[in-house]
This record gives structure tokens, C-alpha cells and sequence, in this order.
């Protein structure tokens, strides 16, 4: 999915980003597992690591203690040494007692609950203040960017179904109301174990707006994973984040996983082999942007993953990997690029080009998103050895000029005076100016840097579709959704511009723009990334790959 990377930091700000759920439940006596011991848990922001926290669980006599510590970076710039979280025996909440530093000035937070009512003392920069607030009985309190807390809830969660209603005390602010949405089983891999997890989704009903949040407990009871999709936030614990761990989110019958050799180090892929059809068709799906496994899972809809075994119905023999760095592939993340990732899709094609139980010289790429930049890359490279190429959601414009619409259309939304969004959009053009150029970043926030000062930062502003197209000779598919708010139907009309210019008989070109479609290829409302987390449908739309299987069917015709 192509980054909204000049709009994250301000949908971040706008969102409610701790938030901590409990439940009405009478089945703590029933369990079995020791929920005590100790975790560590990694903070990702957009795909990158910005933080840390060891949270323990203890049970000294009557009642339950967290506690915990932790450091984020920018652009939260947050530590804290102190976070102690007192229960009773059934999880009534007692007490909590916070202590640290935001962004260089002293935070204190210490609340009591007692007979429905919640009393803070709280010093921040310098300022105290006693707020009091009526709460449920069983509410469970949770600060701001303290992730400890949810341990709680996911002990709570162990025994919650969909329908729960919960009470949540985003403390020292107010409590506002959840609802579970659904649980669903997940299952995670390690070389060394399988981790049977479920993912709870719970709808919070903020003063500006629902928004939803998954929390994963394992079969302990214990937290296992946070998401907050909107905000691109993600806590993980430690033993589930290694390169080596992988979401099973979505299998075929004809799946079989394999390593395929790259430079320095192996791919992690899935092939999925169609029944009945000696020597099939080849394709290989290219995953969007950021830490993407080979089932491209977003906001719990496994884009190619589904895609995959629908191609494999259809009697193509079909390769989907985890990119470098990401679930069981090797490689580092940090040094990813554009042309990083074409290279690793050339030894995803000459892995291809040697096996015998496929036909080599029918060999298509498929990219979506980001994905597309990828596949486009590679085919300019390798005319000979790739016959087609698929664009599905995929840029027709510079990353630079696709960034800033992506940041003038999110300032548009904002009620916010235009002098404002001009300055917004004039610190972006001068973020992407030092990124491309390596000069000019004294006129740049240095939390912004730490951000935008990557390898693929760089590629993805210099990428410029037009270039690779006129290298390319394949026949060219562009499928966009009409509700594409990332990547909006336009870019396909400059792609469809762009490879219609190119001269030769295998150099056709096919646009299709399916309606009511939105970015992840799944049928849409509005299309809006804030829709993404609450689609009543998690299913890539029949039409978008009833295309993609009828265009590759006449350009890989079967030998006659």
C-alpha cells in the first residue's frame, strides 16, 4: 500500500492512540494457564521500529500487578520509568501510578478508583491538577502511549465474545464505550513453534468517531499484538517479530512453502500449484509497500494470499513471497529500495526459470501498489525472460508527485486555516528536497529526518513510471478501483497514456477500472482509508481478479 508519509504524523495527533478496553466476565476462575512472567513487546510506527517496552505481570496476594518500562522515539519522544497497574483478584482496577518524560518535560499520573469514581493527581511540564471522573465498576485505565496496560485487557478479552460491550478510562481523561466486533483465529510461525493466538476487533467510540483496534491474546490469556491500522501503529511481542516469524493468514490446497536463494540470503515464498496442468503458467505477486509478508494482510484481508488461489483455480502456477527483512525472508529491512526489491524479484524469476515442472517462457509479474513500481522495474530488465506485466493499483506518476496529492487532499479534509496547510505542504517539498538532493536538511525538523532520511524513501520520490514503461515491450495490464483514494483512478490514465505510446506488436496495452473498488481491492463505500478497518467485506472483488485471469489467459496462451 503506498505510504501516506507526509499525512501520518497528523492523522496521528488526531487519533486516540492509547486506549485500553475491559469487559463484564465471570470465567478468570475456569482458567487453567499461568498468566504471570514477564514480555517484551517492540513499537512499530509505519512498518519502522521507534520503541520499546518490558511489561511484567505479577500476582502478589490479592490482586494482580503490572508493571513496566519503556522508551519511544520520534515523533512521540516518550520514556517513562515507572508504570504500575494494581487489581484485585477478579481485575477490579485500584490504582495506577505513572511516572516519565514527553518530549523533555516531567509527566506524572497517579489515579485511584474507588466506589465508581476515579480521582488523578497529575503533573505535566511544570502543572498540577486533581480531575475526577464517575466510572463503571469494572473499568480498566489506560495513559496515553503506555502499552503495559493492555495487558489487562487482553486477559479480560480471553473470555470476551462479539457483542461485548466494554467500558474503557482513557485516564486522566474520561471513559468512553467499545464494542467487540469479532474474533478470529490466528495463527503465527517460528521455526521453533506455532503460536495459536485469536484477534479481537473492538470498535472505541471516541467524542470524534469510532475507530477500531485489534488486540491479539494468546492462548495464555496474555497480550500477544496491538494494531491500531490508522494510525500505521503496531506493538508486538518480541518472540512473535523476528525475521523468522510468519502470520499463516491465509492458505490454499495446493500451497507449499519454499526458500528461494537470493543475494546473500533466502526468500521466504509460498507456490501454489495448480491441479491437473503439466507445465502451467507462471505468476509472481509483488507486494505494496512497507514490511509486507507474501499474503500482503491489510486490515486483516489477505490481498494476495486471495488473490493467489483464485490464479491457482484458474490453472497458474502461482509464487507470492515475504519481502526482504519481513516474516520468514532474510535480508534487512533498513537497506530496502525500489531497485533492492527488483533484484529480489530477479532471483524470484531466475529460482523460476530453472525448475521443470513449469513453463518458463510463459513467465507473468503482477504488482499491486508499490508492488507495481517493482513488477514495471524488472520487466524493463528482463524482456526476454518476463511475457507480461500486471499494474493493480500501481502509480503512473513520480513518487514525489503521487506524495503530494496524497498531502493535499489529507490537508483538505482538515479544518485548518490554508496558511496552515501551505506551510504543511511547504515543510513536505522541503522533507523530500533534502531526501533526493542530501542537502537542505537544517530547514527540517530532526524528527522528521529520522523518519524520511531512508534508501527507500529516496527511491520511492525518484521512481518515475514513464522511464521504466518506455523500456518495457510485454503486454501491459493497468486494473485500478474506482474508489482508489491512495492511488487514484487518474494514475491509471497516465499509465494507460504511457504504454499505449510504445511501439511494437507485443506492446499492447488493457485499463480496466473496476467500480466500486477501493486501494485493497475489495468492494468499498467511499474508499477512504479511514473506511478500511470497519468493511463489512474482507473479500478481493470477484471482478478485479476475473480480469487479471482473463488478460492473462490470452497474453500466456497454452502451447499447442
Amino acid at each position: 500500500m503506498v505510504r501516506y508519509w507526509g499525512v501520518m504524523k497528523q492523522l496521528f495527533r488526531n487519533i486516540s492512540v492509547a486506549l485500553v478496553v475491559c469487559t463484564t466476565w465471570g470465567a478468570l476462575q475456569a482458567w487453567q494457564a499461568d498468566q504471570t512472567g514477564s514480555a517484551s513487546f517492540t513499537i512499530f510506527l509505519r512498518g519502522q521500529r521507534i520503541g520499546s517496552e518490558e511489561i511484567v505481570v505479577t500476582r502478589p496476594e490479592g490482586g494482580w500487578l503490572i508493571s513496566a518500562t519503556g522508551r519511544t522515539g520520534a515523533p512521540l519522544n516518550f520514556g517513562f520509568e515507572k508504570f504500575l497497574a494494581r487489581y484485585g483478584p477478579d481485575w477490579q482496577t485500584q490504582s495506577l501510578e505513572v511516572s516519565g518524560q514527553m518530549r523533555g518535560q516531567a509527566l506524572v499520573l497517579n489515579t485511584d478508583f474507588k466506589a465508581g469514581t476515579a480521582t488523578s493527581d497529575v503533573v505535566q511540564a511544570g502543572q498540577q491538577a486533581r480531575l475526577t471522573h464517575h466510572v463503571s465498576t469494572d473499568t480498566i485505565a489506560l495513559p496515553n502511549n503506555f502499552y503495559g496496560a493492555y495487558e489487562a485487557l487482553a486477559l479480560r478479552l480471553n473470555a470476551a465474545v462479539a457483542g461485548t460491550t466494554i467500558p474503557i478510562y482513557v485516564a486522566p481523561q474520561a471513559e468512553v464505550q467499545a464494542t467487540v466486533i469479532k474474533v478470529t483465529p490466528r495463527t503465527m510461525e517460528t521455526p521453533a513453534s506455532r503460536f495459536e493466538l485469536r484477534q479481537f476487533d473492538v470498535a472505541f467510540q471516541n467524542p470524534n468517531g469510532p475507530l477500531q483496534v485489534e488486540i491479539w491474546v494468546d492462548t495464555r490469556g496474555r497480550l500477544a499484538r496491538l494494531a491500531i491500522p490508522v494510525a500505521a501503529l503496531t506493538v508486538i511481542r518480541d518472540d512473535l517479530t523476528g525475521v523468522m516469524s510468519r502470520l499463516d493468514s491465509f492458505t490454499h490446497p495446493g500451497d507449499e512453502n519454499v526458500f528461494i536463494p537470493a543475494n546473500g540470503f533466502s526468500l521466504a515464498a509460498t507456490i501454489t500449484t495448480p491441479e491437473g496442468i503439466a507445465k502451467p503458467p507462471v505468476v509472481v505477486l509483488v507486494s505494496g509497500s512497507g514490511p509486507q509478508d507474501r499474503d500482503e494482510t491489510l486490515f486483516g484481508i489477505p490481498v494476495l494470499g486471495q488473490v493467489a488461489g483464485r490464479l491457482a483455480d484458474a490453472g497458474f502456477f502461482v509464487v507470492r513471497y515475504d519481502k526482504r527483512g519481513v516474516g520468514q525472508s532474510g535480508g534487512r529491512i533498513e537497506s530496502t529500495s525500489i531497485e533492492a526489491y527488483a533484484d529480489d524479484l530477479r532471483d524470484v524469476v531466475d529460482w523460476l526459470r530453472k525448475r521443470k515442472d513449469i513453463d518458463r517462457d510463459r513467465i507473468a509479474l503482477v504488482g499491486h501498489s508499490e508492488g507495481g513500481a517493482v513488477a514495471l522495474l524488472l520487466g524493463s530488465q528482463m524482456r526476454g525472460q518476463v511475457r507480461a506485466i500486471g499494474l493493480m493499483a500501481a502509480a503512473g506518476q513520480t513518487g514525489r508527485d503521487l506524495t503530494l496529492w496524497q498531502q493535499r487532499r489529507a490537508l483538505d479534509k482538515l479544518e485548518e486555516p490554508e496558511a496552515l496547510k501551505q506551510e504543511k505542504i511547504a515543510l513536505q517539498m522541503k522533507v523530500m528536497d533534502a531526501v533526493t538532493s542530501g542537502a537542505g536538511w537544517e530547514f527540517v525538523p530532526p524528527e522528521l529526518r529520522r523518519q524520511s532520511d531512508t534508501a527507500w524513501f529516496r527511491s520511492w520520490l525518484l521512481f518515475d513510471p514513464a522511464s521504466a514503461v518506455r523500456r518495457t515491450n510485454q503486454p501491459i495490464l493497468i486494473l485500478q478501483g474506482a474508489l482508489d483514494t491512495q492511488v487514484p483512478p487518474e494514475q491509471a490514465d497516465v499509465l494507460e497514456k504511457l504504454s499505449s505510446a510504445r511501439s511494437g506488436r507485443s506492446a499492447t496495452t488493457r485499463k480496466i477500472v473496476v467500480p466500486g473498488v477501493n486501494h485493497l481491492l475489495v468492494p468499498a463505500l467511499t474508499g477512504e482509508v479511514q473506511e478500511y478497518a470497519s468493511l463489512s467485506v474482507k473479500t478481493v472483488s470477484r471482478e478485479v481478479t476475473d480480469a487479471l485471469i482473463s488478460w492473462l489467459k490470452e497474453v500466456l496462451p497454452a502451447r499447442r
